[in-house]
């Protein structure tokens, strides 16, 4: 008779993304839960899982099997289920509980999966809105519909909008200025009513503030599909050739040291650390966050309580790759503030979270993947 599976079994929507690839690497590290991914490719590559998976496969061969795990469950935790579907579509997610064997047999979820283009939600709010509150509603019916009461929810410092302090604690005002970053207020207000109409339910929201760089290997990293938006990633493809060499820096008058904006970045495998260090909060019965069992919610930046200006970021690139990279500076990009840094102390003390990696280990890890794969996951055989 086959022994019952300790692993806990969780779905991250969004999995095969860069930041939800990182997050499957490292639940898949801890050897104790059995991971499915959902995804629906709009920004991501499965290929990205595949690495994962057999990465994690050639670790575990110079790991010891943890005394308490059978050999079965030992192997299983390689086993990403790789699932290609649409999260929006309540039928194909209700799909995903009923092949898991029902109610009660999902642990947990952690919700990755969003649009993410803050000047394309101006454009097209209503997608937004579309896929991701309105999404995240139906994940969590069809969770209370199968008895799962476990969820960490990817955030976003961009709730914040202008801050009037900074470092920005989590007690700063939501101000979200964009209808992306409505929607994470949104999702926000959802997720701590449910937890308050239903004291069973425990959750947490991480407010993410600026992830780069890759995983050490240089197997897997960021890979947007279309022209990159975001700073790092568009000076990677730089010195690869796939973009042309010069950065239009928006704007250098602001009040910091250099007259360039100023952002708080953290390295992608300290982020997805925090959402295994937030998950397994959520195991017992955590009085130490939760002092009110009325409503078990609460939320947490995770970022370094650092920031870098453009021209640092640059400069750490420069170095990294070796790339000669052109500056154009133009005006102000509507919308931008001087400084955005985050107050990670409430995560430190009571998730136990601590960046382990500055920017020089950020621009060679990202240097690494990109180098490796300089058409991205697209090139690979």
């Amino acid at each position: 008779m086959a022994t019952a599976s300790k692993l806990r079994t969780v779905i991250v929507t969004g999995g095969a993304g860069y930041i939800g690839s990182h997050v499957v690497y490292c639940l898949v590290k801890t050897r104790q839960y059995k991971v499915i991914s959902i995804d629906n490719g709009h920004n991501s590559f499965p290929e990205a899982l595949a690495r994962v998976s057999q990465l994690a496969r050639e670790e575990q061969a110079s790991e010891t099997k943890p005394a308490d795990l059978s050999e079965e469950d030992w192997l299983e935790t390689n086993n990403i289920v790789i699932k290609d579907g649409d999260i929006t579509e309540k039928e194909v997610v209700r799909a995903l509980f009923e092949e898991q064997g029902g109610k009660g047999k999902v642990w947990g979820v952690i919700h990755i999966a969003a649009w993410k283009a803050v000047g394309e939600s101006t454009e097209i709010p209503l997608t937004y809105y579309h896929n991701n509150a309105s999404a995240t509603i139906q994940l969590l019916q069809t969770m209370n519909e199968y008895d799962c009461k476990r969820f960490v929810y990817s955030s976003s410092a961009t709730v914040y909008g202008i801050p009037p302090k900074v470092p920005i604690p989590e007690t700063s005002p939501l101000g979200a200025l964009s209808p992306y970053g409505k929607t994470k207020v949104m999702c926000e207000m959802i997720v701590e009513d449910l937890c308050t109409a239903q004291p069973e339910w425990k959750a947490l929201s991480l407010r993410y503030f600026n992830p780069a760089g890759a995983h050490p290997s240089g197997r897997f990293g960021e890979d947007p599909k279309g022209t990159p938006l975001n700073l790092l990633p568009i000076l990677g493809q730089m010195a690869v050739g796939r973009l042309p060499p010069t950065l239009n820096v928006m704007g250098n008058d602001y009040p910091t040291a250099d007259g360039t904006c100023v952002r708080d970045y953290l390295h992608v495998m300290d982020l997805a650390s925090g959402h295994v260090l937030a998950l397994n909060k959520l195991v017992e019965d955590h009085s130490d966050i939760f002092p009110d069992k009325k409503k078990q919610y609460k939320q947490y930046n995770l970022g370094t309580g650092k920031g870098e200006s453009v021209l640092e970021i640059v400069e750490a690139m420069r170095k990294a790759t070796g790339f000669d990279y052109k500056l154009e500076i133009g005006p102000r990009r509507a919308g931008d503030v001087p400084a955005l840094i985050a107050d990670p102390a409430l995560a430190q003390k009571e998730l136990g979270f601590h960046t382990t990696k500055n920017l020089v280990e950020m621009c060679h890890d990202l240097w690494n993947w990109q180098s490796q794969n300089p058409n991205g996951f697209e090139g690979s055989a």
